[in-house]
């Protein structure tokens, strides 16, 4: 039984999904320094150029190799400029079921990039790799990711009481732990078969590249360069 990942990249019509790179530890440096992701996230703060590069050259690339996920660095197709991360986490290959997590750069918010890239990735999960369920947890005042959740067609199944910490700025610019619920959602082929995409969205593209040349190591679980947390749920900032 396969037990990792295809080394792949995904196309849309706007994006294109594929493994990190050394180019892009700048822009997900700064990508990750955003207060939103700082806030909804167990991401490093502040989160330094070397957490960046273990991320792009080393952590990302070994949650696929190890068999725990794969990671997509989701970028513009015209500009290719970094907008964001979708991550695929805590697979278990027997029951074809995995986790999903996402962040956006502040600049590429409001495009509906996180959207696109999420279905993309679920429709290549289902119709290439033959999974059976894809599941997303959100913080319950993350609204923004909620939003994406339900845009792509998943289905809420309930909520994990005062399961995860998320992170508030104070007035003097430090910040402080607070518990909050997870809301679960899931996704199934079904589902896609019914919406079949959205605002215009019909489908993806893929196709396998070279094998990563990135030394392995012990991969950020949730989010890039993550220090603690083995399940860290929450992932970006458009939850996430």
């Amino acid at each position: 039984m396969t037990t990792t990942f295809p080394d792949v990249t995904i196309s849309t019509e706007r994006l294109v999904l594929r493994p990190f790179e050394e180019e892009d530890i700048t822009a997900l440096a700064e990508m990750m320094n955003d207060e939103n992701i700082t806030a909804w996230t167990s991401a490093p703060h502040p989160y330094t150029r070397a957490d960046a590069h273990a991320w792009a050259t080393r952590d990302s690339h070994a949650e696929r190799a190890e068999g725990r996920g794969i990671v997509f660095a989701v970028t513009e197709f015209l500009t290719q400029r970094l907008v964001g991360i979708v991550h695929l986490r805590n697979t278990n290959w027997r029951t074809r079921a995995t986790e999903v997590g996402y962040v956006t750069a502040p600049w590429a918010r409001g495009e509906g990039y996180a959207s696109e890239s999420v279905l993309a990735v679920a429709q290549w999960l289902f119709r290439e790799q033959g999974f059976e369920r894809l599941e997303l947890r959100t913080a319950a005042d993350n609204t923004a990711s909620q939003q994406v959740a339900q845009k792509i067609g998943c289905i809420s199944e309930g909520v994990l009481r005062n399961a995860w910490t998320v992170r508030t700025q104070t007035p003097d610019g430090s910040w402080t732990d607070s518990r909050t619920d997870l809301i679960v959602w899931s996704l199934l082929p079904e589902d896609l078969d019914e919406g079949e995409g959205y605002d215009g969205y019909e489908g993806y593209e893929s196709y396998e590249s070279h094998e990563s040349s990135a030394p392995g190591g012990h991969a950020g679980d949730t989010v890039p360069g993550q220090r603690s947390d083995a399940h860290g749920h929450p992932v970006g900032a458009d939850r996430k």
